[in-house]
């Protein structure tokens, strides 16, 4: 070991003339857990937001989108799907038709968004039929019209679960679907078009924007309610790579000729993960506020130990010690507090972020967050970025102490021993 990192390590562990200079370096180490542990702890919730979210959000809607630039809808969309899926870089496609809508049931109602899908393509670009209840799906498949059918029997629809419970609809309950499409009266008014359908299931994708305002019906049914004969909204994708989807995006656009334009999931979301990582950036700020303080503690705690020490250090420099080699010994000293901090608070805070994650004991308002658990992601980098932010700012704060003591005049402090 070398002489000054083995002096620096007694002057650590001996015991104090002056208690409180123990106290001091304890509060020191314990400030720099608590910062270090808080930082990671911040950092990884952060993370885990934007993953949850971005995870949610790529998950329960399509990567592009392809919607007409004017008029009702998309024409003679079967060819054109079929020539699109074949865009480099698309893994998949499927047709959809949107409007907003108001479901009833009783005198409970809700506003929604509606899509007509095609179950089996709709599986392909979005995720959230995967958490549809049992048999849910399976309703929204085509149905043959057997012989023996009478033909009054209701078309499915599935909505999402906070949708459902706020108009009271469990599955086999029958809801009105109001829509603003409505027909012309013999007098010149405009009457909306509802139609009756049975809740088939419902769908938890645990975002809540998803959950409380969706719900599927089968395309052939929303083409009907919507009045809207054989016409689509928009052509859903899904992409082989999410970095490069507004590329992919202009190659569909380009693919389906004039009269079409594209939307992409990074337009669509791009305030939102902005937001995110502002939001980041000031939370290690903040946070970083308590690594400073325990800074100053350390600052504090080697200045008194300097003053206590005074004599040791004339000593050592009269037996030849150069002044270099005092500045190192306290130098290292504040290196030993904060890097000792610094990994019992790397411990405890991947520890707390680890349990966090697994465990999900914090839930959150789904209707202000969009996930309904606070998610945790603690990342290697993270902890490499803060234990350098950490024994930086500490060992800026032993440069004052460090240089009074190789400052020290054995000749001054042993005047009087």
């Amino acid at each position: 070991m070398r002489f000054e990192l083995y002096v620096a390590a007694r002057y650590l562990k001996a015991k104090r003339r002056q208690a409180v200079v123990g106290v001091v370096t304890a509060i020191s180490v314990a400030g720099v857990t608590a910062g270090v542990s808080a930082l990671i702890i911040a950092l990884a919730i952060t993370n885990g937001m934007r993953r949850d979210l971005q995870d949610k959000l790529l998950g329960s809607s399509a990567h592009v989108q392809l919607m007409q630039v004017e008029g009702r809808g998309i024409p003679n969309w079967r060819p054109l799907l079929e020539r699109l899926r074949r865009v480099p870089h698309v893994t998949a496609a499927a047709p959809g038709l949107y409007e907003q809508v108001v479901v009833a049931r009783g005198a409970r109602d809700g506003y929604a968004l509606i899509e007509g899908i095609q179950p089996k393509d709709e599986r392909t670009v979005s995720d959230l039929l995967a958490t549809a209840t049992p048999g849910a799906v399976a309703a929204l498949e085509p149905q043959p019209q057997s012989a023996g059918a009478t033909g009054a029997e209701l078309p499915p629809i599935v909505l999402g679960s906070d949708l459902a419970e706020t108009i009271g609809a469990v599955a086999g309950d029958s809801v009105m679907v109001v829509s603003p499409q409505g027909e012309l009266t013999p007098m010149g008014g405009l009457v909306p078009k509802y139609m009756t359908f049975r809740v088939a299931g419902t769908f938890h994708s645990g975002f809540y924007q998803y959950d409380a305002e969706m719900g599927f019906l089968r395309l052939a049914d929303a083409q009907r309610l919507f009045d809207e004969p054989d016409l689509l909204s928009v052509i859903s994708f899904k992409v082989d790579n999410l970095n490069r989807a507004p590329e992919i995006a202009r190659t569909i656009e380009q693919a389906a000729g004039p009269g079409y334009m594209t939307t992409n999931w990074t337009e669509q979301n791009r305030e939102l993960f902005r937001a995110l990582k502002l939001e980041q950036v000031v939370t290690f700020i903040v946070i970083a506020l308590i690594v400073i303080v325990a800074a100053l503690n350390i600052l504090i705690a080697l200045t008194m130990m300097v003053m206590e020490k005074t004599r040791d250090i004339a000593v050592m420099m009269s037996f030849g010690v150069e002044p270099g080699q005092v500045r190192r010994i306290f130098l290292l000293q504040g290196f030993l507090i904060s890097a000792i901090g610094t990994v019992l608070g790397l411990a405890l805070g991947y520890f707390a972020s680890w349990a966090g994650g697994y465990y999900h004991f914090i839930h959150l308002s789904a209707e202000v967050y969009s996930i309904d658990t606070l998610p945790f992601a603690p990342r290697l980098l993270d902890g490499v970025i803060v234990s350098a932010v950490s024994i930086g700012i500490s060992l800026l704060a032993t440069l004052y102490p460090s240089s009074a003591a190789a400052s020290v005049l054995p000749a001054e402090a042993l005047r009087y021993e």
